[in-house]
């Protein structure tokens, strides 16, 4: 898809993180941008603010994607902004640092919020996109999942709630792409690695340094993955091959085959 002059909506893009580079991305190629928030109002509306000046339409909007009315009424308010909506990077997430083995500190609570931004969020709002997507003649819709979906590294991954959630979102995306190919609605999801930023220091703190010098020296390229590295692959998903639907993308320096 040719993404110039376009209209996209990337939730979970008020922190420095994947949405953001995702947006920024879009934006330096024409595409108007719909920043979802959660709680980050004043990242949110910088990254608007940046995405404006790059001279598109952008603007910043609160949902909470685990709320089916919030995504409705945020699909609503891209189409109203731009006249249409071709893509829709489902980016927002959560997730608490539990030990796989600690077993009693999964609370039910934590499992009803992981599940419910994790994966009822993604179909919720690519429910909402249908309509809108439809009405323009299809569209793209791209997923952040993760590594911690895949069996084979799940121990390593930040709480067993969370690669719960990615191993499910990855079989939300193939099923959503059969379900919308009729559509014209391509559905494909990328799995990074580990993180570098925000996301996994406010897990580590303190030893944040010293766990990123071991995954890089432990993943065959001997890198972790940067937000726009991130972007970079979610944004080739939606320009490059019409045929390509309903495959998630690992991009995570090799930590898959490590």
């Amino acid at each position: 898809m040719n993404v110039e002059g376009r209209g996209a909506i990337v939730t979970g893009a008020g922190t420095g993180g994947i949405g953001r580079a995702t947006a920024l991305r879009l934006a330096r190629l024409g595409c108007s941008v719909l920043v979802n928030y959660s709680r980050s109002r004043e990242g949110a509306e910088e990254t608007a603010a940046e995405a404006q000046a790059l001279g598109v339409r952008a603007l910043a909007f609160q949902a909470d994607v685990a709320d089916d009315s919030a995504c409705r009424a945020m699909v609503e308010q891209a189409t109203d902004a731009f006249g249409r909506l071709d893509i829709l990077v489902n980016n927002a997430g959560t997730t608490s640092y539990v030990s796989h083995a600690d077993l009693d500190k999964v609370t039910e609570a934590l499992w009803d919020r992981i599940l419910a931004v994790n994966l009822k969020g993604p179909f919720f709002s690519s429910r909402a996109a249908k309509p809108a997507m439809e009405a323009v003649g299809g569209g793209e819709i791209v997923m952040t999942s993760s590594v911690a979906g895949f069996a084979s590294l799940a121990g390593g991954a930040s709480s067993i709630p969370y690669s719960a959630s990615k191993a499910a979102l990855n079989n939300l995306v193939a099923t959503l792409a059969r379900v919308l190919a009729a559509s014209n609605i391509r559905v494909n999801a990328v799995a990074p690695g580990w993180v570098a930023g925000s996301w996994t220091q406010g897990g580590f703190g303190a030893a944040y340094d010293t766990v990123r010098e071991i995954v890089e020296q432990k993943t065959p390229l001997h890198r972790v993955v940067e937000p726009d590295d991130a972007a970079e692959a979610i944004v080739s998903l939606i320009t490059g091959s019409d045929l390509v639907t309903g495959h998630v993308l690992p991009i995570e320096g090799g930590m898959l085959i490590s």
